[in-house]
């Protein structure tokens, strides 16, 4: 992670003024969690604003604040009561995002996602008029098709793409909802032949056709909980333990891990759960020589077995 600069503490001191005139005696660990930063840093943000304030520096004009135990009020602003404005790539960024939420079929909440692009739109000034056309590039068909089975409450026989397992399987489903989760469209459904609720991205599925026969999912089929995203890591998938260096140290911020050592400066030692070992063994041959495998042995066969292979098609030794 790169070290903060003087631009990042700036951005944030200019922010935290009108953040805790918002908030009257807010506490400093909450509002350090709000902030995401340390209370240490906290403190010495505070300290600095201390001595902030109009030309002149007179006792009068400078930032002031009380403290009660560990909460803090802002006494006087000194003028810095609004919060930074939007830059104009930070704007345009809102508009695409919240542009592609609206344009996603089966979205909740779609009134919110509206007022939120009014706002910007309004803030943004001619920004917001930007040739940005935002669509879901090959999904729209397969989504107003899949929207259609829902509504109508037919089955769907769907050829889908499982990248855990790398193959296409054919599968009749019994629809239930349309999802949003991490940015891709998913449909919710009870799978006949898994025998359970399962969600299939929207772009994974290959072909479709909807059934005269009518969706019959079974009492037991509850929607999945999907707060804390899709993949929802449980006991009983495979463990594994990775050597990641710096390069790597990405997978521990985009994969829920179970655990974190600091081996040293250079080295994390991160165990996750896989939802199978050949999803595993792709995401460590994707990493290439940032990682390296602890445990399972198996896996680490399985990589090792792999990795010859394809040196051997180039006529190369891995030694």
């Amino acid at each position: 992670m790169a070290a903060p600069t003087s631009a990042d503490r700036l951005g944030r001191l200019l922010n935290l003024v009108p953040y805790l005139l918002a908030r009257p005696g807010i506490r400093l660990a909450d509002a350090a969690a709000d902030l995401g930063i340390t209370e240490r840093q906290l403190r010495e943000d505070l300290e600095l604003l201390w001595m902030c304030g109009l030309p002149g520096y007179g006792p009068g004009d400078l930032i002031d604040m009380a403290f009660d135990g560990d909460r803090v009020t802002i006494t006087y602003d000194a003028g810095i009561d609004r919060p930074l404005r939007l830059t104009p790539d930070e704007a345009l960024a809102l508009v695409v995002a919240l542009r592609m939420l609206a344009e996603t079929p089966g979205m909740g909440q779609r009134d919110a996602i509206e007022r939120a692009l009014t706002k910007i739109e309004s803030t943004a000034g001619e920004l917001a008029d930007a040739p940005v056309a935002v669509r879901s590039p090959g999904n729209d068909d397969r989504l107003a098709t899949i929207r259609g089975a829902v509504q109508r409450r037919r089955a769907l026989r769907i050829t889908y793409y499982t990248a855990t397992r790398d193959v296409l399987t054919e599968r009749v489903v019994d629809p239930m909802r349309v999802v949003v989760a991490s940015g891709r469209a998913y449909l919710e459904a009870w799978c006949r032949r898994a025998e359970g609720v399962r969600l299939f991205r929207v772009d994974r599925i290959d072909q479709l056709i909807e059934l005269d026969s009518p969706a019959a999912p079974p009492p037991q089929a509850q929607p999945g909980q999907l707060s804390d995203g899709v993949f929802n890591p449980t006991p009983e998938l495979p463990l594994i333990t990775l050597r990641v260096s710096r390069g790597g140290r990405w997978i521990t911020e985009y994969y829920p891990c179970e655990e974190i050592i600091a081996e040293s400066a250079e080295h994390w030692l991160v165990s996750l759960r896989a939802a199978d070992l050949d999803w595993a063994r792709r995401l460590v041959l994707g990493l290439g020589p940032e990682v390296s495998v602890v445990a399972p042995a198996g896996l680490a066969d399985a990589v090792r077995d792999q990795a010859r292979s394809a040196l051997a098609a180039y006529g190369a030794d891995l030694g």
